[in-house]
């Protein structure tokens, strides 16, 4: 049996909540989750089955129709077991993002490419704002589907809002220094965009 991850508790932790299939897990995990926790389905559908055997978690059969489906329920280890996951630090966040990667070794590729990539990052945040945005009326109209978890729900939203801010303006920064190079190779030492390591190095000292 492979060892509880990050994942297995994202599972317990909504299992905590109230029973879920499988597609329901997953269609929860695509509501905001998925944001700060990125992670294939296929990995969301195999956690239960994980929990199951740990002893954390239950499963029945259901009949939706004629269709059937596995139900998840948390049990009283399962509790026991994120209580004391919650209790122990968490860490603060490590950034996997593709296209600063492709940022990070622009100069082996041409400036099209470059403003390319940093249009289509800012294309996808402002797209994740707009869903942050709708997700935050619908909270504040409806209270979503857990009313009363709405003070933590509003924690985690500011992070996801500041961080989806933070990556547009970024990007439309990043673009006009860009857009003012002749191409990708070496700049000038003074240049407005090492100007930037100059600022943070100052306020370093």
């Amino acid at each position: 049996m492979r060892k509880a991850t990050t994942t297995s508790y994202v599972i317990l932790g909504l299992l905590a909540l109230r029973s879920w299939s499988t597609y329901e897990l997953a269609q929860q995990m695509r509501r905001s989750i998925r944001y700060y926790w990125p992670r294939a389905e296929s990995h969301i559908y195999e956690e239960p089955k994980k929990l199951v055997a740990l002893g954390w978690a239950e499963s029945t059969r259901e009949y939706v129709g004629r269709r059937p489906r596995n139900v998840y329920r948390i049990t009283e280890s399962g509790r026991a077991e994120l209580r004391h996951w919650l209790a122990q630090p968490g860490t603060m966040p490590l950034v996997e993002f593709e296209g600063l990667v492709k940022v990070l070794f622009a100069e082996q590729g041409g400036k099209d490419e470059l403003l390319a990539t940093l249009r289509s990052i800012r294309q996808e945040a402002e797209a994740a704002r707009d869903h942050h945005a709708a997700l935050a009326a619908d909270l504040v109209e409806t209270g979503g589907p857990f009313p009363d978890r709405l003070h933590v729900n509003a924690l985690v939203f500011r992070f996801m809002w500041d961080q989806t801010e933070t990556v547009i303006r970024w990007s439309e920064w990043a673009q006009r220094m860009v857009e003012d190079w002749p191409d990708t190779s070496p700049q000038p030492a003074e240049t407005e965009a090492i100007a930037a390591l100059r600022e943070v190095a100052e306020l370093a000292r």
